[in-house]
């Protein structure tokens, strides 16, 4: 007997802290059941080569293998008009619903010769359930951040309230609580919220990036069930608290992690690559710490001057990642013409022997080496994963998004970090030399339970993944959910 097939499709929003995981969750599911192939629908967005430059060769990847993942690239949209958004989160969200008409095409046009048994959005792409309602596809979300997080976006209409009524404008342009004793329950975090770790979108309540985020959780209990990029053993806690009557069914199925990482599409790839590595293999194992702020992370001169300056103090050996801040609104961090001109006049002739400074980097290829011994992060989800998976213990730098929630659990609520800031954010004050150095002693001398946890999670996390793992049986309630589904349509019809 013929075995079925079902094809799935994927919209990701266009940033690659999005679409990577998209990506390697899509090739997971695909390779656990052969009965399943997908379709990645790939929104263009001109102002971000790179993002481009990796959707491009996802393609060309994927036309010569035997991959069942497949690519389409939707025709490109007039982008919203600067008086149509007033944050970038606002920008985004307009972005992608226009796209809505190409994607109902797309799925349409698949539709007429496969069977379709699924469209999943992500946490900005829920403006396309509209498109999986309008052609009776059932709808799942997929989460790339932490089970936390999606709990605190399920909780944040409830959240608003409380926001409302014991918080005000401050100068900064972020609300203050009016008493600094509030603290606020989310039911996913074991530990009451400090405020200051909301995201900065929630915090500017008179710019639209707050109503979208209402609009998005708002959205995410009309899909069919959730798929989170986590497992169960490291967010025992969040995954319990989200199985409650009234929520959609949550699926951790993670750690899901590009191992490859870019040297197959990156410009500054292989021959930048190569150099690092050479340099990491001449260090001693768990000597050298390692810094890097994510694909949208960038620091200005006078922060890059204090980190300088408390690096060469602490005599420890760095990699240490530097990337220029953004020139536009929608731009991506670039690289440095002359990355010496931002640093203390001869720091880089002092360190010549003890640390490296580069620009772009492959950070899951760097934290696989064994010569690192500790990771100054920004706290992305995705990083905070590559971590886990070897064994990386974190000093915690949030930048931007949920970063400064996520440093918070991981050094709060899970003790697998050490904290330098979990409040950092773009106006924050300077992280002066004499903080970041007390972190890096913390971080690579001290702390022995903390690296003692983080070994542990790392047998925890690849457990996870294998038969009979966690996230195994996750993945196989998902796919029996998605199939029953699709079979109980046909015995309808």
């Amino acid at each position: 007997m013929a075995m079925d097939k079902y094809e799935v499709v994927f919209i990701s929003t266009p940033l690659i802290g999005n679409l990577v995981p998209t990506v390697e969750f899509a090739h997971h599911l695909t390779r656990h059941d052969p009965r399943f192939s997908a379709t990645i629908l790939i929104i263009t967005v001109h102002e971000r080569p790179i993002v481009n430059l990796y959707t491009q060769s996802l393609a060309t990847a994927a036309s010569h293998s035997q991959s069942h993942v497949n690519f389409i690239h939707l025709p490109t949209v007039q982008p919203p008009t600067p008086d149509q958004y007033q944050s970038s989160l606002g920008y985004t969200s307009l972005f992608i619903d226009k796209h809505k008409p190409h994607v109902k095409h797309a799925i349409s046009t698949l539709a007429s010769t496969t069977s379709v048994a699924a469209l999943f959005v992500d946490m900005f792409t829920t403006s396309m359930i509209d498109v999986s309602q309008d052609l009776g596809i059932p709808c799942y979300l997929f989460f790339a951040s932490p089970a936390s997080f999606l709990g605190f976006m399920l909780h944040l209409p409830a959240l608003a309230t409380q926001l409302a009524a014991d918080f005000v404008d401050s100068h900064s342009g972020l609300i203050a609580p009016k008493d600094s004793a509030i603290e606020l329950i989310v039911p996913t975090f074991s530990k009451p919220l400090p405020p200051s770790v909301l995201p900065s979108s929630v915090l500017k309540r008179n710019k639209d990036g707050y109503i979208w985020y209402l609009e998005h959780a708002r959205r995410y209990t009309e899909t069919m069930g959730i798929v989170v990029n986590t497992f169960l053993e490291l967010e025992r806690h969040a995954i319990a608290s989200l199985s409650i009557s009234g929520l959609p069914p949550v699926y951790p199925v993670g750690p899901i992690l590009d191992h490859a990482g870019a040297s197959q599409w990156h410009p500054d790839g292989a021959q930048l690559h190569d150099s690092i590595m050479e340099w990491l293999d001449q260090q001693p194992p768990s000597s050298v710490v390692f810094l890097c702020f994510g694909s949208m992370g960038s620091l200005e001169g006078p922060q890059l001057r204090e980190i300088a300056i408390g690096l060469e103090r602490s005599g420890y050996r760095f990699l240490w990642s530097i990337r220029e801040p953004p020139k536009g609104k929608l731009d991506l961090p670039g690289e440095y013409t002359n990355v010496e001109a931002v640093l203390p006049a001869g720091f880089l002739d002092r360190t010549a022997g003890l640390g490296l400074v580069c620009g772009w980097v492959q950070q899951v290829r760097v934290l696989s080496h064994q010569a690192i011994g500790g990771f100054v992060s920004h706290c992305g989800w995705n990083s905070i994963l590559e971590s886990v998976w070897y064994g990386v213990p974190i000093a915690t730098w949030p930048v931007y998004a949920e970063q400064q929630m996520n440093a918070f659990e991981l050094v709060e609520e899970l003790g697998l970090g050490v904290e330098i800031r979990l409040d950092y954010r773009e106006g924050s004050d300077l992280v002066v030399a004499e903080e970041l150095e007390r972190g890096l002693r913390r971080l690579m001398d001290g702390e022995d339970e903390v690296k003692a946890k983080v070994r542990e999670m790392k047998s925890k996390s690849r457990m996870a993944l294998m038969e009979n793992g966690s996230s195994c049986k996750s993945l196989a309630s998902l796919i029996q959910e998605i199939s029953g589904r699709i079979q109980g349509l046909k015995k309808d019809c």
